[in-house]
């Protein structure tokens, strides 16, 4: 085992001041290489040392312009930071440069949903969910944004097979009582998602709320 693997070992075994060691060994021994950098950034970003973890992902990208996981990991950090614009913007990068999976495809989704721009947010969580539909989260929030931008038939299969899943899924209840409540005329499936919503999660205040509004109205 090489030192960066050492590293990544003693993290797994919690031993975090031995995997600092050994960064900075792996640092020491390959300082053109960026995996080091990387590696340790990620520590640095697992202990809330954030703009330590920063300098660290950078030198990483001037080592290897091509670095993915070094522009995924700075994403990550500005996302978790707020830095909405910044991380979609680096996001692409990752996955320009080849990370594969759906994470960077929904977090690039979702940088963007921050940004307030839902509809250039879709195609990513689309490809997010095409590469895990079975993800409850990834699922739940292409639905949502779908259905936010009045794409009401394309959300509601989405809901319907969360709820399939997992029957006890409050937010995706929810979010099929609104879809029902503003996209159709019926008011009992609407009625019955959303109280079952507050019924399996008795604080979703505005579920609750939301039913008592319709209720009223009928």
């Amino acid at each position: 085992m090489n030192y960066n693997e050492l590293g990544i070992q003693a993290i797994q075994e919690e031993n975090y001041e031995k995997a600092v060691e050994l960064f900075t060994k792996a640092i020491e021994e390959s300082p053109e290489e960026a995996i080091g950098y990387i590696n340790f950034g990620n520590l640095l970003a697992s202990m809330n040392e954030n703009e330590r973890a920063e300098r660290f992902f950078q030198k990483a990208i001037t080592l290897d312009e091509h670095a993915a996981t070094a522009f995924y990991s700075l994403a990550n950090l500005y996302y978790n930071t707020e830095r909405f614009a910044e991380a979609a913007k680096l996001y692409e990068k990752a996955i320009s440069n080849g990370i594969e999976g759906p994470d960077a495809y929904f977090m690039l989704g979702k940088s963007l949903e921050k940004e307030g721009q839902t509809k250039l947010s879709l195609p990513y969580l689309q490809r997010a969910y095409e590469l895990a539909p079975s993800d409850t989260q990834i699922a739940l929030t292409f639905s949502i944004a779908l259905a936010s931008m009045e794409m009401f038939e394309q959300a509601e299969p989405i809901l319907k097979d969360i709820i399939a899943a997992d029957a006890e899924n409050a937010d995706a209840h929810y979010n099929l009582g609104v879809l029902y409540a503003v996209s159709t005329s019926d008011t009992e499936t609407a009625l019955y998602h959303l109280k079952a919503a507050f019924t399996i999660q008795p604080t979703y205040d505005q579920a609750r709320y939301v039913f008592d509004m319709i209720s009223l109205r009928n």
